[in-house]
């Protein structure tokens, strides 16, 4: 067995006020834990990986394929493999969530950090 703290899981800034950090990868699938600082966009994307999620923390805006959906804590979401997608933070708290990746997924090559 693994175990990972997301307190101590070191954030990497892979965008502009945007982070990620690996919580536990398998070979079949990853958790990150992510942070959008307010004002900070999440670069519109696709990748093969499906990806489920849950907002722990503050709100967003997701994008996926040119629709917008408000995202508040509780809310559980999923982006289908290859479905272009992104977010904002439009507001004045950092919002904190939790991905999991299938298959499992490094670093992005989106970020300009």
């Amino acid at each position: 067995m693994e175990k990972a703290n997301a307190s101590e899981a070191g954030l990497e800034e892979v965008s502009d006020g945007v982070y990620l950090a690996t919580l536990a990868t398998g070979e079949r699938a990853s958790v990150k834990l992510w942070r959008i600082d307010p004002g900070a966009e999440l670069p519109v994307h696709e990748h093969e990986n499906e990806q489920i999620g849950y907002v722990l923390e503050g709100r967003l805006i997701a994008r996926a394929d040119g629709e917008e959906v408000r995202l508040d804590p509780g809310d559980c979401y999923r982006f289908p493999s290859r479905e272009c997608h992104g977010a904002e933070n439009r507001s004045s708290e950092p919002a904190v969530g939790i991905g999991v990746l299938a298959p499992p997924r490094e670093r992005p090559d989106w970020g300009d950090a």
